[in-house]
């Protein structure tokens, strides 16, 4: 029995190599755990929370499929900045 619970325990993945591991997926599959892991903190979803989850699974998937570009946030406020000037 003890030689069970010891493969048992070497097999669980620690908190930190979890945290590393998330670390090194692509963005999108981070902001996957990220959701996941804050809709399993707040379990009610109203309708505007619902609304914004339709919203940015529509726009990932334009941005998967090409339909539209991704711009770099400091890109975008370097051009905000750029005409208040």
């Amino acid at each position: 029995m003890q030689g069970w619970i010891y493969t048992e325990l070497t097999t669980i993945m620690k908190t930190d190599d979890l945290i590393l591991e998330i670390q090194s997926l692509p963005v999108e599959e981070r902001v996957r755990v990220a959701d996941c892991i804050l809709r399993s903190l707040n379990q009610t979803v109203s309708e505007v929370d619902q609304k914004w989850a339709n919203l940015a699974a529509r726009r990932l998937q334009d941005i998967q499929t090409s339909a539209v570009k991704p711009v770099a946030g400091d890109d975008v406020f370097s051009e905000i900045w750029r005409r208040n000037d």
